[in-house]
């Protein structure tokens, strides 16, 4: 994948945040929101499936809309360390900083915690004859991967992660 892709660039994903300074404090300009694209955490995005299906990869749409996991150790994001925010594929939801990164030795992209509440939602996942806990964007309801009770400290999570659900918007 090209780090064009990567950073949230091709098929009018890219989002791009700026930093301006505003006297001693640092504010964060809103960025312009693509059409299509949902302006605020708490507005949903709703698409028919034609509409996913034009709009994401087809690899994308297997993950995000199929539910689908990446093969280990493949992802773009498996040992980066580039600091930012990731954000989801399909819409540009924020989901994880680059800080809450950690490598879990599994072969996804690990975290220890949203970016803020409402980012991420949780499912139950009774698939492949175990529970387990999904999550998803919380604006689009993308599948995004798994969090899991074994994770580093403060939190014990592990918010396990495919790659091509992710874009990477650099600080």
């Amino acid at each position: 994948m090209d780090p064009a892709r990567r950073a949230g660039g091709g098929k009018g994903r890219g989002i791009v945040a700026r930093r301006v300074h505003t006297g001693a404090a640092r504010a964060e300009r809103a960025p312009a929101t693509p059409a299509g694209y949902a302006s605020g955490v708490d507005e949903k995005l709703v698409l028919s499936d034609e509409e996913w299906r034009r709009r994401l990869t087809a690899e994308e749409y297997q993950v995000l809309r199929g539910h689908g996991t990446e093969r280990p150790w493949t992802g773009c994001f498996v040992g980066t360390h580039q600091p930012g925010t990731y954000r989801c594929a399909g819409c540009g939801n924020p989901l994880f900083r680059s800080g809450e990164k950690f490598e879990s030795g599994t072969g996804w992209p690990s975290f220890t915690r949203p970016v803020a509440p409402g980012a991420v939602v949780e499912h139950r996942d009774a698939s492949h004859g175990t529970i387990r806990t999904e999550v998803r964007c919380g604006r689009c309801d993308g599948h995004l991967g798994h969090v899991f009770p074994d994770g580093p400290p403060p939190t014990g999570l592990r918010y396990c992660m495919n790659s091509v659900s992710l874009r990477h918007q650099p600080d």
